[in-house]
């Protein structure tokens, strides 16, 4: 077994999507249009309310009911109408929700490698990376023609994933890169206009405040150190606490110690590594330490917590 059971690639997603529900291009492409009574039905579908990370890039289109999302501990709300885009390594989760409100959940998500997106000729890295650090809430609200815009896409791709064509792989290729262009220019837009309203010592605040957490995300496994993410930042650890408390609410080592503890607590509730496994694998000096730490922040102890 893998280190964590929600670790997932594109194989890895589509074998928990209902098989009807999904369009596959090899392990590299997935479309697949899920509602509520499919989610409720299946009982694949119940990755969905446990944390995982995606090792690939995921748009996710909502047709229905609102969705509440945490990503990388931030929660925020997706809406009828908008796009939210997830880029490799971060860390989400579906919170959970009543049945009536799931019987209502219509959305669409695309899917992709990060090796099928070098084929594409957009720094789409770059572009999210911006505007992320603006933006507050990873959303694109879409006006209905854009709206339109997106599910002929989606259309588009699906019928020809399904055509066997011989070229289908390069026609997709290329239709991805359209969809990208069309919505890179609507992210453009909205970056513009975020700047017109925030000012330029906020805008930079923001920017090193995402940039902390994007370097937690991929380094909490191995460094808890402040100085670690100082350095990275070519800032104090004084400073860099502060301005990530003022602009998150959270100190920056309450950032590190959550992302730690979430990783804990999925590989005890959700692998089959030892208690000392864990230990290694987040670094921690000894079995005693890490106990401590744990306890400290849940009340239970790593074993109290695994068979809760």
């Amino acid at each position: 077994m893998a280190d964590s059971l929600f670790t997932l690639d594109i194989k890895g997603l589509k074998s928990l999507f209902p098989a009807d529900k999904v369009d596959s291009l090899s392990d590299d492409f997935i479309i697949s249009h899920l509602t509520g009574s499919g989610i409720l039905s299946d009982d694949r579908m119940q990755f969905l309310k446990k944390p995982f990370r995606f090792n690939g890039y995921m748009a996710y289109f909502c047709l229905g009911s609102d969705i509440d999302l945490e990503v990388n501990l931030k929660a925020f709300t997706v809406r009828r109408g908008t796009l939210v885009i997830n880029t490799p390594g971060n860390i989400c989760r579906v919170k959970p929700a009543d049945e009536d409100k799931i019987r209502d959940v219509d959305i669409v998500i695309m899917a992709m490698s990060p090796e099928f997106l070098t084929t594409i000729r957009l720094d789409f890295n770059s572009l999210y990376r911006e505007s992320n650090s603006i933006l507050d809430n990873p959303c694109i609200t879409l006006s209905q023609e854009e709206f339109d815009m997106c599910r002929m896409y989606m259309r588009i791709a699906g019928q020809l994933i399904h055509s066997g064509a011989s070229r289908s792989r390069d026609a997709l290729r290329y239709l991805v890169s359209s969809v990208f262009y069309y919505l890179g220019n609507l992210w453009t837009e909205k970056i513009s206009e975020a700047r017109k309203t925030a000012d330029r010592g906020s805008v930079r605040s923001k920017m090193t405040s995402d940039a902390f957490i994007k370097l937690v995300v991929e380094h909490h496994n191995e460094e808890r150190s402040m100085s670690f993410y100082a350095d990275k930042l070519c800032l104090s650890p004084k400073y860099l606490s502060k301005l990530v408390k003022a602009q998150t609410g959270r100190s920056a080592p309450e950032w590190i110690d959550a992302f730690v503890i979430m990783e804990a607590k999925n590989l005890l509730k959700y692998s089959e590594l030892s208690i000392k496994e864990i230990v290694y694998k987040l670094n921690f000096p000894n079995q005693s330490v890490f106990y401590k730490f744990f306890k400290a922040h849940t009340g239970l102890t790593p074993s109290e917590y695994r068979s809760s």
